[in-house]
């Protein structure tokens, strides 16, 4: 590959970013200072430490919160998919790792994208706003089953602090080129 196709590749990726990070959001005006409910979907994994890809979306989730919340809840969603530990349980454990000494409620369920959110449901009701985290591409895919399954809930989406530019340029590219399958998928459907 040469280096114009590589850079060429990496600004595509920040463009499906950039992209991804600002659509199915809610259509609320919650203003600053309500209390919130951070999402985090999580990734297969062995164990017994969170892998990469979790420890990333976790810092991701965490630099999301929002200061100025009157409540922030850690969502960590993921069952035991890849290792006999649920996933979730190895973020909660990386989070207290990083300092964090919030509340975090936890779906160790969950096996697939579609399953977290639909098991995060009951954690995140009472949220004046709600965001769902990851890869900017497969949060988007998060909030999107949530308008199909409780819209009343995806009005309050807000967006994540998910997409910051020249960011683990690796897991960017990758959740892109899973972005654009999921998109050629969906239109064939």
């Amino acid at each position: 590959m040469t280096a114009a196709s590589a850079a060429g590749l990496l600004v595509w990726a920040e463009i499906v970013h950039r992209r991804t990070s600002r659509q199915a959001l809610g259509t609320s005006t919650t203003s600053p200072g309500g209390s919130e409910a951070v999402v985090v979907l999580g990734y297969r994994d062995a164990g017994p430490r969170a892998n990469f890809v979790n420890r990333y979306r976790v810092r991701v989730g965490l630099r999301s919160q929002d200061p100025r919340a009157t409540e922030s809840v850690l969502v960590l969603c993921g069952g035991a998919v890849g290792g006999e530990v649920p996933e979730a349980e190895l973020m909660a454990r990386y989070a207290r790792e990083r300092g964090y000494t919030g509340p975090i409620r936890l779906d160790v369920e969950s096996r697939t994208t579609a399953e977290n959110i639909r098991n995060a449901i009951h954690l995140i009701e009472g949220a004046d706003a709600i965001k769902i985290v990851s890869h900017a591409p497969h949060a988007v895919v998060g909030r999107e089953y949530l308008w199909q399954l409780r819209p009343d809930l995806a009005a309050r989406l807000v967006r994540g602090d998910d997409d910051r530019i020249g960011e683990a340029p690796v897991l960017k590219v990758a959740a892109a080129f899973i972005a654009w399958r999921h998109g050629v998928r969906r239109r064939r459907a």
